[in-house]
């Protein structure tokens, strides 16, 4: 089985964490903070690891979704989920989608509108859904990621080459009130929330289903591409805004198409006019990335919660939470719009604050009876889940003190 046929909902998930995590946050930590806070980067995703690799590993073990293996331990747990998954599902899909129409206006023109825009990207991204389904799917992702990583690398070596000043690799810890909650939005989603776990779950049994070959070794050698994969495009981001927009007074602009404006034009003034479409396309395969992947994942994972919980297969469940999702994200565009900061900011917390919820739940599930003894973690995994979940948990505890 050749590597690149290997890959799969790893891509899918490196698909969905290069988002707003990395292209607006992993940048702006470079533009605030340069080098600083690439501490951060890579102990939150060392700590979180255990808690993505635990749900692929669950689905290949019992050939079942991490959803199933909640009920299992309580349909209390499902519940939960469930709730939590409602009251973000349609402010992050917002969000993405959003920002790649910001980016679509400015790399194609025709309407400066994000609204038509975004109508426009979530058309296309269902299209692509019900016409091609998962196997489309997994085919587009591994040519999104392919040409995001290759122009992020390219934009990256220009701006090193383009740079005089000396850079500083002295690490910071955030003290004001302003940068502590930075710090913890930009932990909150790096490398994604813990329940895109939950989605990779299902991902690999879809795969699965498609590709026989697609077996437990080739799941884990695609999670751990996919993972690090993000780690690194994660690390470039922070270099170019370290590079390009360190001590910028530029502020950013709440609105998405002069956001995306301002993003592609402060690159390509550093980097040299010639670089516009290679920034614009390197942004834009980034966020469409995402809304592409978020407008399966969500009513993927919707569909068969819902189905767990009323105990019956339901016809069309997941066309139908598609249509929920569209609606829902259409109401957001219509009606909330100028609060659109105040839910990505709701959503992002609560991402943070629950993350020690999916952390363990998806440890308890690993090692738990309804797991093979084969299949789960060996003692450098656990040290590392329970460190990681005392991370979260100390995290959570600051940032509540801090702001509550």
């Amino acid at each position: 089985m050749s590597i690149f046929k290997k890959l799969g909902p790893g891509l899918l998930f490196a698909g969905a964490a290069i988002g707003v995590s990395h292209l607006v946050q992993s940048t702006r930590a470079g533009a605030e903070f340069g080098f600083g806070l690439i501490w951060a980067l890579l102990l939150v995703n060392l700590f979180k690891y255990p808690f993505f690799k635990f749900a692929p590993q669950y689905a290949m073990a019992t050939g079942e979704s991490v959803l199933h293996g909640y009920k299992k331990l309580g349909t209390w747990v499902l519940w939960i989920y469930f709730i939590l998954n409602i009251a973000t599902m349609f402010t992050i899909q917002t969000a993405v989608t959003i920002v790649t129409a910001g980016l679509a206006a400015n790399l194609f023109g025709i309407t400066a509108n994000p609204v038509i825009w975004s109508v426009i990207i979530s058309i296309i991204c269902v299209a692509i859904l019900i016409i091609g389904k998962y196997k489309l799917l997994d085919t587009l992702m591994k040519i999104i990621v392919s040409t995001l990583t290759i122009s992020t690398i390219v934009a990256l070596c220009i701006a090193f080459f383009n740079t005089e000043e000396a850079q500083s690799w002295q690490q910071i810890l955030p003290t004001d009130t302003a940068s502590i909650a930075f710090l913890i939005a930009f932990m909150g989603w790096m490398p994604a929330p813990i329940d895109v776990s939950i989605w990779q779950s299902l991902w690999a049994l879809e795969k699965n289903k498609d590709d026989k070959e697609y077996d437990a070794k080739s799941s884990m050698f695609d999670f751990n591409f996919g993972y690090i994969a993000a780690t690194i495009i994660g690390l470039l981001f922070i270099g170019l805004g370290a590079l390009i927009m360190f001590h910028s007074e530029e502020k950013f602009s709440a609105n998405a198409t002069q956001f995306a404006g301002q993003l592609i034009n402060m690159y390509t003034t550093n980097l040299g006019k010639g670089t516009y479409f290679l920034i614009a396309i390197a942004a834009f395969t980034t966020m469409f990335s995402t809304t592409l992947t978020t407008t399966d994942a969500s009513p993927r994972v919707m569909a068969t919660t819902t189905e767990l919980l009323l105990g019956r297969k339901q016809k069309h469940a997941y066309g139908i939470w598609v249509v929920i999702l569209m609606l829902g994200t259409l109401s957001i565009f219509l009606f909330f719009l100028s609060e659109m900061k105040i839910l990505v900011q709701i959503a992002t917390v609560l991402s943070f604050v629950t993350a020690p919820f999916y952390a363990i739940a998806n440890y308890k599930l690993i090692t738990s009876k309804h797991t093979p003894e084969n299949w789960r973690p060996n003692l450098v995994l656990k040290v590392l889940s329970i460190a990681g979940i005392l991370f979260l948990i100390g995290f959570s505890i600051w940032y509540c003190s801090t702001f509550i």
